[in-house]
C-alpha cells in the first residue's frame, strides 16, 4: 500500500508513519512544509504522492486551544479536509481517504445514552468539535457527490509516549517528573471528575491502517476501548507508579470553560469491520508515558545517551 500522510510530524502521525513502515507500506509524509489551508501546495503534494490511501491528519488538535481562535479551528481543520478532498478527487485514479475527526464532535452525552455509538447525534460544544464536523460534512459530500471512497474515523481520547504536555494525561506525567527532580510536594490539575475513554496511541494507528484497508467507505467509525476513566483515577495512578506522595492542586487556568463529564464510546463498528481490539493496557500506556517524560528531563537522562 502506498500511503501519503499529512501531519505526519504531530504525535499520532509519529506512531502512524512507524506502523505503516513495520507492515511494509511505502509512505510518502508531509507536515508544515505543506499548508493545508492552501489549496493548490495540497493538490500537488497529493497530486506528486500519487498515493492509494491518505490518511488525513493535519489539523489544529488542542481542544483547549481552540477557544482562543476559533476561526483558525475552523480554516485548518474544515478548509484544510476540504482542499485534501478536492485534490484527491483530482487524481487519475482516487484514493481512500481516512479522514480523522474526534469524538469530541458528540458533546456531552446523557449517561443513559453512553457508550455512544456512531449514530448518535452531533453536538458540538467546542470550536474545535464545530470545526470537525465541518471537515465530516465535507467528507460526507465528497462520497455522495462525487464517489470519493472517504472513511471517517472519531478516535476518542489517546494518550501515549511522545505526546505533548498540552494534553491531559501528558501534563500529569510532566508534572509529576518535575516534581521528582525539584522536589516540590503538589501538582497543578484541571478539572480531576471528568471520565474519558482512553486509548493506547500504538493501538489507535493500528486501527487506522485496518480501516484504510477493510472499512466502508461512506462510513463513520469509533476508535475508542469502549471503557472510561476519571482523570482523577489516572493521577492517582500515574503518582502511585512514580513512588512519589504528591498533592494535587486545583488550577482554574487547567479548567475548561465548557468540559464534557463523561465520554464513553461503542466500538463495536470497528471492530465487525476490522477485528480490532486494543492490546495495550492502560498501566503500561501510563507507565511508558512517565518514562518518556523522565527520558526528558535531565536528572533523569543523565547517563542514557539522550
Amino acid at each position: 500500500m502506498r500511503a501519503l500522510v499529512t501531519g505526519a510530524g504531530g504525535f499520532v502521525g509519529g506512531w502512524l508513519l512507524a506502523h505503516l513502515h513495520e507492515q511494509g507500506d511505502e509512505v510518502v509524509a508531509v507536515d508544515h512544509e505543506v499548508d493545508v489551508t492552501d489549496c493548490s501546495a495540497v493538490k500537488k503534494a497529493v497530486m506528486e504522492a500519487s498515493p492509494d490511501v491518505i490518511f488525513h491528519l493535519a489539523a489544529l488538535s488542542h481542544v483547549g486551544k481552540s477557544w482562543e481562535d476559533p476561526a483558525a479551528a475552523l480554516k485548518v481543520n474544515a478548509v484544510g479536509t476540504l482542499f485534501v478532498l478536492e485534490a484527491a478527487r483530482a487524481c487519475p485514479s482516487v484514493p481512500r481517504v481516512v479522514l480523522v475527526s474526534s469524538a469530541e464532535v458528540y458533546g456531552v452525552v446523557a449517561p443513559e445514552d453512553l457508550p455512544v455509538s456512531e449514530s448518535a447525534p452531533l453536538q458540538p460544544v467546542t470550536p474545535y468539535a464545530v470545526s470537525k464536523v465541518a471537515a465530516e460534512y465535507a467528507g460526507i459530500q465528497a462520497y455522495l457527490a462525487h464517489g470519493t471512497p472517504v472513511i471517517r474515523v472519531r478516535p476518542f481520547n489517546h494518550v501515549g509516549p511522545g505526546q505533548s504536555a498540552s494534553f491531559a494525561v501528558a501534563a500529569l506525567a510532566s508534572r509529576i517528573v518535575e516534581a521528582e527532580v525539584t522536589g516540590v510536594q503538589a501538582i497543578a490539575v484541571g478539572n480531576l471528575s471528568a471520565r474519558r475513554d482512553l486509548t493506547d496511541v500504538r493501538d489507535v494507528v493500528r486501527a487506522y491502517r485496518l480501516l484504510a484497508a477493510h472499512g466502508s467507505p461512506g462510513e463513520v467509525y469509533n476508535v475508542c476501548s469502549g471503557r472510561d476513566v476519571s482523570v482523577e483515577d489516572v493521577a492517582r495512578r500515574l503518582i502511585e507508579m512514580a513512588g512519589a506522595d504528591l498533592e494535587m492542586v486545583v488550577d482554574p487556568a487547567l479548567v475548561r470553560p465548557v468540559d464534557i463529564p463523561v465520554l464513553r464510546g461503542d466500538p463495536s463498528r470497528l471492530r465487525e469491520a476490522t477485528g480490532w481490539e486494543p492490546m495495550i493496557t492502560l498501566d503500561v500506556t501510563l507507565h511508558d508515558v512517565l518514562e518518556s517524560w523522565r527520558q526528558k528531563l535531565p536528572a533523569h537522562g543523565a547517563g542514557t545517551g539522550q
